[in-house]
């Protein structure tokens, strides 16, 4: 398990673990300058960056938090700048230990358990935001149900002051698929995930009527039916585009006196389930942001709540150290599993994340390569046992730490965890990603000051606080846990303000298109 630290020293650098053989840059440092250890930088060294604490041999492990983040390309003399141009990325065993680290949570008792203001339906659910939803089963019914939520406007809305709104899901698939297997499975999974989330009061499902992906084969499949909170239209049945969009406009109108009907009251926080994401990331996204919402997480798990670690490119070269914390042998295999398939079977030739190379915006930001980047992703789940494994856009049903296959790329793989029933995504950045993901809302974390002083409009919390010694690792999770409770209860987050979150539906396509 790894060791956090608690508050980083001041000072130029920052040592994460006593047998790293590198520190970080904790603000920009000049060459020729004298270090903490007596080592004088060789080279300009951004924020955020890595520095040899002591001379490394060519083909010598990089440790960072005493884990392998890459090997010494070249022998690397000590006060060098360490990063892609002297870092090889290779392959490496790992151990995995499957439940070696398993130790159950300790839950606080129930009296203690804190609450928010959730709205609860009739079945059951309970919801963090109030919104009728118009699904399209095919990119041919897109822009019927774009029409449809973009009719409703503030002004019409005004009336139904408990409705947050109404909102489109189109997406870019649904025919020119194979009609069985996985890949329509997942499409399936993900759209029946939205059609019975908590925070849609209603939706309509709009097809064209000839696509594969058809509207029965989906109900059936899934187990939904036609209700009053779920409506189906046929675009070739209804009488082409103008019709349907009138008609699904009457059917939105029918459904909003009773979605306005909602009230708030005082629930468990056991029902708030967290879609853990990170993007735009930099080399203080494993100091503050990322084990700060760790440390948010192992509070919720102690009140009984859930939460989703994903993008599984982002665990690569660490998984290691989430299977040695699984439930059991089985747990941990299936996220081994899940790791094969997307190295053996889907990128294989492929010059993707998972494959060595991370974006510009994490190279820029200090990150070397995938296994460090996968470093400080994996810490947004914390430090307690996994106690599952999903394939994307399964229905999450276990409690506490979760993991779901997804890509890395955030609005596929917050869409997944939205379909498996997340009712908030927590979001962290140090570059400054811009996201929203309707129908729940986004909670953004600043990695460091600057940044966040740059796009205080977009960003809920300044983890950078951490860094800059005015807030300890402890005392930022208290607050990213009360700002959840206070945005699971209707406190608005930046995203949105901002109106984000009408486009990132973007269910994930492994399928051949034909």
């Amino acid at each position: 398990m790894l060791e956090i630290l608690e508050k980083p020293a001041a000072g130029h650098t920052i040592r994460l673990h006593d047998s790293d053989n590198v520190v970080i840059a904790r603000v920009d440092v000049p060459i020729g300058v004298k270090l903490e250890g007596g080592l004088t930088t060789r080279s300009q060294v951004p924020a955020g960056h890595k520095i040899a604490a002591r001379a490394i041999r060519k083909g010598e492990p990089i440790l960072k938090y005493n884990v392998t983040i890459g090997f010494a390309a070249t022998d690397i003399p000590a006060g060098a700048y360490v990063h892609s141009h002297n870092m090889e990325f290779r392959e490496f065993d790992r151990d995995y230990e499957h439940a070696r680290d398993y130790r159950p949570v300790e839950m606080l008792p129930e009296n203690e358990r804190a609450g928010f203001m959730g709205i609860v339906r009739d079945n059951g659910q309970v919801a963090t935001r109030n919104y009728i939803g118009v699904l399209s089963t095919v990119n041919c019914s897109a822009t019927v149900v774009h029409k449809i939520a973009e009719w409703f406007t503030p002004e019409r809305l005004a009336e139904y002051s408990s409705v947050d709104g109404v909102v489109a899901f189109a997406h870019g698939t649904g025919c020119g698929m194979e009609m069985t297997g996985e890949p329509m499975d997942l499409l399936r999974r993900t759209l029946a995930g939205y059609a019975r989330h908590a925070n849609l009061a209603g939706a309509l499902v709009v097809g064209l009527g000839c696509e594969r992906n058809q509207i029965s084969g989906l109900f059936k499949e899934q187990g939904l039916s036609a209700t009053s909170r779920l409506r189906a239209f046929v675009m070739q049945e209804t009488g082409g585009t103008r019709r349907t969009i009138e008609a699904g406009i009457a059917a939105v109108k029918e459904m909003l006196p009773e979605a306005n009907r909602m009230t708030r009251r005082s629930v468990p926080a056991s029902h708030i389930m967290v879609g853990l994401q990170c993007g735009g990331s930099d080399g203080f996204s494993s100091i503050t942001a990322n084990p700060a919402l760790g440390a948010a997480m192992d509070l919720l798990a102690r009140h009984g709540g859930t939460f989703i670690l994903s993008e599984t490119p982002e665990i690569y070269g660490v998984e290691h150290t989430l299977t040695r914390r699984a439930r059991s042998r089985e747990v941990g295999e299936k996220l081994v599993e899940r790791i094969r398939w997307w190295k053996d079977d889907y990128t294989v030739g492929r010059d993707t994340q998972i494959n060595g190379r991370v974006s510009p915006g994490n190279q820029h930001g200090g990150l070397a390569n995938i296994f460090e980047k996968s470093l400080g992703s994996s810490m947004k789940g914390g430090t307690g046992p996994l106690n599952a494994v999903y394939r994307y856009a399964e229905p999450v049903t276990e409690k506490g730490f979760v993991f779901m296959d997804t890509p890395g790329f955030d609005p596929c793989s917050a869409t997944g965890q939205i379909a498996g029933g997340a009712n908030v995504i927590m979001f962290t950045t140090g570059r400054g990603s811009m996201f929203g993901a309707k129908p729940v809302p986004s909670i953004k974390l600043a990695t460091n000051t600057p940044m966040y002083r740059r796009l205080e409009e977009d960003m809920d919390i300044n983890c950078g606080e951490i860094l800059d010694g005015t807030a300890t690792m402890r005392q930022m999770g208290q607050r990213i846990f009360d700002l959840m409770l206070r945005v699971a209860s209707g406190e608005k987050t930046r995203s949105e303000l901002l109106g984000l979150g009408d486009h990132e539906f973007v269910p994930w396509n492994i399928g051949v298109t034909g």
